[in-house]
């Protein structure tokens, strides 16, 4: 509903921060609400997310929209409702989450408060390969350029469906990502990367 809230800070407490808008005190909960002790009476610009269910209605606030798209990406994740995900953004950067989850990296995801093992394998099942949108100033060489550059081609296409259908087969991550370099070289159909994909994880 809101893209951002521009106005003087007003307020900042252990948990949330009041921003003053035109006479009206937003009261928004943000990661560390500390960082803005500094600025108390100065104008910011806070990226808000407004939260809804039965009991509850909030407005998170961030510092940028890089820390707001990760926030909503992560209340995507099976078991990581609002207080996990600003848990986990007040204690890790954008650019560190982002790569442990690109590099399939539990060891550091499970040093944030609340993440075991279960919910840090679910945060790279999630969201591995989908967080492109969120990370080029942060990390411009993390994911192929000529991914992020490039139209997908008719080859690529059918190497994404072929993957997907691995998947459902069965086969993990891990068993797929062994194989794919060899898979990219080729330009084939769907059922042609899928055939010379079984071909590789049978042996």
């Amino acid at each position: 509903m809101y893209e951002f809230i521009k106005g003087k800070v007003e307020f900042v407490g252990p948990e949330y921060i009041v921003v003053e808008n035109n006479g009206l005190g937003f009261q928004i909960v943000t990661p560390n609400p500390f960082v803005y002790s500094s600025k108390v009476s100065q104008t910011v610009v806070v990226y808000t997310y407004q939260y809804v269910r039965e009991d509850l209605i909030a407005l998170y606030g961030f510092s940028t929209r890089e820390e707001k798209s990760l926030f909503m990406k992560l209340l995507s994740v099976s078991g990581i409702g609002p207080k996990g995900a600003l848990a986990i953004l007040a204690s890790g950067d954008v650019g560190q989450v982002v790569q442990a989850i690109e590099n399939e990296d539990e060891a550091f995801l499970i040093k944030f408060p609340g993440v075991g093992k279960k919910t840090a394998r679910q945060m790279i099942l999630d969201l591995k390969g989908k967080l492109q949108n969120i990370v080029p100033d942060f990390f411009p060489n993390l994911f192929n350029a000529s991914e992020m550059t490039e139209a997908p081609t008719e080859s690529s296409k059918a190497f994404e469906e072929a993957i997907l259908a691995l998947k459902a087969l069965g086969y993990t991550e891990k068993e797929i990502k062994k194989i794919s370099p060899d898979l990219r070289k080729e330009t084939l159909s769907t059922d042609q990367y899928i055939k010379m994909a079984l071909q590789r994880l049978l042996k």
